[in-house]
């Protein structure tokens, strides 16, 4: 077995609900898939003497994990003032306006579709509720309505798509885009060194102790898929299926049509940078 301190971002091990940092507490949805992990990382966060919390990413519209939520804030003392989402993809939002009628809360987000409530997000907004402050930072990439939510007082970051707990992330084209998404991880990675952050709360996969290890590796990452894609359209593979099953042939074919989208986000970089 791999030690997880070896692997990237240092795993903290099974994917599990309940406590994660002093301040955010996982739900975690029934929704495992190839895409999603174990599932959808529902977050509630809370300063520890607050009776008021923070939900971020209520998931998809299960109504057995939209009331678990709630019970797991209720059983804290504590009531659900304002949901958050990260960005619009059913397994993170598709549940947020059940939620909201669960909670009376507004729901906040870039994007204005997903809102419930005159209120949106922006970067540089700081949220402050029941003495809790989280920080938002536009991460666009992996879609183009993407947010992560820094969390200073435990120096860490809720990242939802952008960086997982677990593999790498689709940069979802034609909505997200691969230069969107290397300077979103390169506004993380400055998290990581200007502002002490080294934990990651993905939206899927288990907590990562190390953020700056995190960030690097799916830089690197990202640049040696690039060079594999720049190559495999110079040996002939022009089409994003056949640059799909040349590059990721080591990959599970049922991931193959996620793989595509970030080839498409890819080629369209490169040609865009006029390397192909």
């Amino acid at each position: 077995m791999t030690d997880a301190v070896a692997l990237p971002g240092q795993p903290r091990g099974a994917v599990l609900s309940g406590p994660a940092t002093e301040r955010a507490v996982n739900v975690l949805a029934p929704n495992p898939s190839a895409m999603t992990l174990d599932g959808t990382n529902t977050w509630i966060v809370a300063e520890p003497d607050s009776d008021l919390a923070v939900v971020i990413d209520p998931g998809p519209l299960d109504e057995g994990h939209l009331r678990a939520v709630v019970d797991t804030a209720e059983q804290a003392g504590r009531r659900i003032a304002l949901t958050l989402l990260t960005h619009g993809h059913p397994d993170h939002a598709e549940g947020a306006a059940r939620f909201a009628e669960l909670t009376g809360t507004r729901v906040r987000a870039l994007d204005p579709a997903l809102r419930l409530g005159e209120e949106g997000l922006a970067a540089g907004d700081v949220i402050a509720v029941g003495g809790l402050e989280l920080r938002v930072v536009a991460t666009p990439g992996h879609t183009a309505d993407s947010l992560c939510f820094h969390l200073p007082a435990d120096r860490a970051v809720l990242t939802g798509d952008t960086v997982l707990g677990r593999g790498t992330a689709v940069v979802a084209h034609p909505d997200g885009r691969l230069g969107d998404y290397l300077d979103s991880l390169r506004r993380l990675r400055s998290l990581t060194v200007d502002d002490g952050v080294h934990t990651v709360l993905p939206g899927h996969g288990p907590v990562l102790e190390d953020a700056r290890g995190a960030v690097e590796f799916y830089l690197a990452h990202r640049a040696h898929r690039l060079a594999q894609v720049e190559t495999a359209v110079e040996d002939g593979h022009r089409s994003p299926a056949e640059v799909v099953a040349h590059v990721y042939a080591d990959v599970d074919r049922s991931l193959w049509p996620a793989a595509e989208l970030s080839v498409r986000a890819q080629l369209e970089y490169l040609r865009g940078h006029g390397l192909i």
